[in-house]
């Protein structure tokens, strides 16, 4: 079991809780009297080292990144219809979070939608601004390592998708008129 190791030194991988980082090598460790294996990884952006487990790596959601189609995916969900329940703020927020933290592309990208959509004519809160920052960011980074592109560029990718999106919307709402 722990010599299946899926990932090696320098693979760019995504912790769900942290984003992309990248796999600094494989340690081993004597933790409690027993040997354990661990991958370090760094996360550039938080500045912040990780060890995990080998053999807890799948079960804590440690995942390649994402394939091109899984990508594309994501990024066409931003072109979607955004779907914003009426529910209280404080849950959605919660919800918006649990998408962000899951490390999936495709809900983090709904995220990113719903919070846009929803708020192209009135100004956003403070807490939908961070919460809308956090999923640009956390997308852009693993579209810029997956497409191997600089963040910022990611960055403008996305939000021109999303702004895209805007301008489609308000001429097919004039052509209605």
């Amino acid at each position: 079991m722990a010599g299946n190791d899926n990932f090696s030194q320098g693979d760019f991988v995504v912790y769900p809780a942290h984003g992309v980082g990248q796999i600094e090598g494989v340690e081993t460790q004597t933790i409690a009297g027993m040997e354990v294996r661990l991958y370090a990884i760094s996360f550039e952006k938080e500045r912040m080292r990780l060890k995990i487990p080998v053999m807890k790596a799948e079960e804590s959601g440690l995942r390649k990144l994402s394939s091109t189609d899984r990508l594309k995916d994501a990024l066409s969900t931003l072109k979607g219809r955004s779907r914003v329940r009426r529910t209280m703020w404080s849950r959605r927020a919660q919800e918006y979070e649990m998408k962000i933290n899951s490390g999936d592309p495709i809900a983090i990208a709904e995220v990113l939608r719903d919070l846009k959509r929803s708020n192209d004519d009135t100004e956003q809160s403070y807490s939908e601004r961070q919460i809308y920052q956090s999923a640009l960011e956390r997308l852009a980074r693993e579209v810029a390592a997956v497409q191997k592109i600089t963040e910022i560029k990611a960055t403008e990718k996305l939000e021109g998708l999303l702004g895209k999106a805007k301008k489609a919307k308000k001429a097919q709402e004039k052509a209605a008129a």
